[in-house]
């Protein structure tokens, strides 16, 4: 079985890459445009899968295009597909996103589909049990909630990629063990004013395992419930951001997997989100483990 295994949003994404963001009500032609899988968990078990440890989807599909395509980039990258149920009739969750170049930003519009919501089956459930880490996202709310009380109570690490403000959110806040926020989370869900304050607020409130803030291009911070500890992003020439935070959560998990501290950790997914932005696309451009070592090394870290 896999080592991690992921609940979450699995999405069928439109890139278009443009120059500058069009003025509204006018026409722009865009440089490139490419179909790619997105989502935080989804492409996260891809970063894993990378990086060298087992991954496996538990999700819900539709039969339609971007279903067939998502299942077959999966299969593409490796992730495992046999937790997957395929239901015919309905709508893919599809976003479309603009990747601006002045800026280094992008922007995403999207549409959650009507697949009905996951409901664990037995084979869902034993995978869960079997697994050393369970990687959600705040999607699918109530299947993830029901497999991270499943992860506790069979010692899978539960490590949620906090980015939505979704309903809910306390309730699997309080089942995770490996919490990374973004800072426009960790500062909206707890009110704090300074990710430092909301990473303690967030420690104090749930008692995970270790809080780790996201600042994006600022690096960010980690606290284990006695310092705050920050790490640094690393040099890398950005061709495409999208997708990046979804990357970094896959390479934390890969990195538990493997056995670092949590600082160690930090480190390694900010070298692999870093190199991931220097291509296009989220999923194709994640490096692999040695890409990463030799990367680290050469600005300074080893691992």
């Amino acid at each position: 079985m896999a080592k991690i295994v992921g609940i979450g949003a699995n999405v069928f994404d439109t890139l278009y890459n443009i120059p500058t963001y069009p003025t509204e009500d006018t026409k722009m032609r865009a440089t490139a445009s490419k179909t790619a899988g997105g989502g935080p968990v989804s492409t996260g078990l891809v970063a894993a899968k990378k990086l060298g440890e087992d991954a496996a989807y538990i999700g819900v599909l539709s039969d339609d295009n971007g279903g067939k395509f998502l299942k077959q980039d999966f299969e593409k990258y490796g992730v495992g597909t046999d937790l997957i149920e395929i239901k015919s009739g309905y709508r893919s969750f599809v976003s479309v996103l603009w990747l601006c170049a002045d800026t280094t930003t992008r922007t995403c519009v999207f549409d959650k589909g009507d697949l009905p919501p996951l409901t664990l089956n037995d084979a869902q459930k034993r995978a869960i049990c079997d697994a050393e880490i369970l990687m959600v996202d705040g999607n699918e709310m109530d299947a993830a909630v029901e497999g991270a009380k499943i992860a506790k109570e069979n010692g899978t690490k539960v490590l949620y990629d906090c980015g939505g403000l979704y309903e809910g959110v306390e309730r699997l806040l309080a089942l995770t063990d490996i919490m990374i926020p973004s800072e426009e989370f960790s500062l909206g869900h707890t009110g704090c004013k300074t990710a430092e304050e909301a990473a303690k607020k967030l420690y104090e409130t749930y008692a995970p395992e270790i809080v780790v803030i996201t600042k994006g291009k600022r690096g960010g911070i980690m606290y284990d419930g006695k310092e705050i500890t920050a790490y640094p992003i690393y040099p890398a020439v950005v061709v495409d951001s999208n997708g990046s935070g979804d990357v970094f959560h896959g390479a934390f998990a890969a990195a538990v997997a493997k056995g670092y501290d949590y600082h160690k950790c930090c480190h390694f997914s900010s070298a692999v989100s870093g190199l991931k932005c220097t291509g296009l696309g989220a999923r194709e451009s994640v490096p692999d483990f040695e890409t990463t070592k030799k990367y680290l090394k050469e600005n300074g870290y080893e691992l």
